[in-house]
């Protein structure tokens, strides 16, 4: 009995070794490789750049006030459309002591140089009517008399003007009315009722009481690599995406890039501007941002590839196309315009071939939108099967 139940366990042994074997056999069998593939396409190919920028007015005017002083009243705020000449705020005048002590001290010695000429004016006259005195000497006193009143009246202007801004004469009160210098829509009141306002003067560009544009007229203000530059020129035709209108695209023409480069986050960047063809019921506001896509070069209706499905050696391109079923012959290309996901061929394939997607390629061909695809830079055939 004893003797059985060695042999039988000895039978299991056996049989669980020998399963054990047959399946670490089986798992250790690499299964075959199956290279999916993929047709060339006859397709539109573009080359485009992007810059990165925002939308400005191509006319925009600060409106600065005429005198210094505080501003006592505002006619406007954003968004109002004003024409020249609309008042916009008012400003008071707050004298400078000095400045107001001495137009009060002319005023002063004019009036007493005045009152001097005509007592003695008076004084030659009684004389000439007792036939004492020559007319011509009776001319020369009113002539003294004419200039210190001609003088008190310059004094007491000069003392309106530092009071209040401006003279009697000119029609103005004691404050002074800011007017609109050209016709647009305000885009920016930086001021309130309070603040004190300087004048534009040789030491200072002055305080600015609105900044009116015309917003109709719209433009694109952005920046492009110095790597790029060299591919643009003006007349070029830009689709520019605003950030806050998800919806639509604009077209724009290149109207202007800088001569000169700035240094921005490390790089060099060239300035450029672009018309906006505005469309009927969209508002464009000032100081969205926006993408501008430039378009560099472009072919339309090209036999095409993805570029991930190239294959380099010794930087010649090839592709490998499929004869039988997972039987692979390299054909070389020559490659034309890319668009960064999809490159022109120009030979080396046929529309009906069926080019094989390597290992690194990614899946096959994407549905629109849905991102680039890796590169196939570099990749090895592997072997076939």
């Amino acid at each position: 009995m004893k003797k059985l139940l060695s042999i039988l366990l000895g039978l299991v042994v056996v049989i669980i070794i020998g399963g054990a074997f047959v399946y670490l056999y089986k798992t250790s069998q690499a299964k075959p490789v199956v290279f999916q593939t993929e047709q060339p396409e006859v397709t539109d190919i573009t080359k485009k750049t992007v810059a990165t920028g925002s939308i400005v007015p191509r006319h925009s005017v600060d409106v600065k006030p005429k005198v210094t002083g505080v501003l006592s009243e505002l006619y406007v705020e954003a968004g109002k459309a004003v024409k020249q000449g609309d008042p916009l705020g008012k400003v008071t005048i707050i004298p400078e002591a000095q400045a107001l002590n001495t137009a009060e001290s002319a005023v002063r010695s004019g009036q007493i140089a005045l009152d001097n000429a005509k007592r003695e004016l008076d004084r030659e006259e009684n004389l000439f009517k007792q036939g004492v005195v020559a007319e011509a000497e009776l001319f020369k006193f009113r002539t003294d008399y004419a200039m210190a009143r001609q003088n008190l009246d310059s004094a007491s202007s000069n003392l309106q003007l530092v009071k209040d801004g401006a003279t009697r004469a000119q029609g103005k009160s004691s404050s002074l009315i800011v007017t609109a210098t050209v016709d647009g829509t305000v885009i920016d009141v930086p001021v309130k009722v309070g603040f004190s306002v300087i004048q534009a003067n040789s030491f200072n560009p002055g305080t600015t009481i609105s900044t009116i544009a015309d917003m109709d007229d719209m433009i694109f203000d952005g920046r492009v690599d110095e790597s790029e530059v060299a591919k643009i020129k003006e007349g070029m035709k830009l689709k520019i995406k605003i950030g806050a209108i998800e919806k639509d695209r604009f077209d724009g023409t290149l109207e202007f890039i800088a001569p000169q480069g700035k240094e921005q986050d490390g790089a060099i960047q060239f300035e450029i501007k672009a018309a906006i063809a505005q469309k009927s019921g969209v508002f464009i506001r000032a100081g969205y941002s926006a993408n501008a896509d430039i378009v560099l070069e472009e072919k339309k209706q090209v036999l095409a590839v993805r570029e991930a499905l190239v294959q380099y050696e010794k930087d010649k391109p090839f592709v490998e196309v499929e004869t039988t079923p997972q039987t692979f012959v390299r054909h070389d290309v020559k490659l034309g315009l890319s668009d960064g996901i999809k490159v022109e061929v120009l030979s080396g394939a046929t529309p009906t071939d069926r080019v094989k997607i390597p290992d690194n390629a990614g899946p096959a061909t994407p549905p629109a939108g849905s991102g680039s695809a890796g590169s196939g830079s570099g990749a090895k055939p592997p072997a076939k099967k």
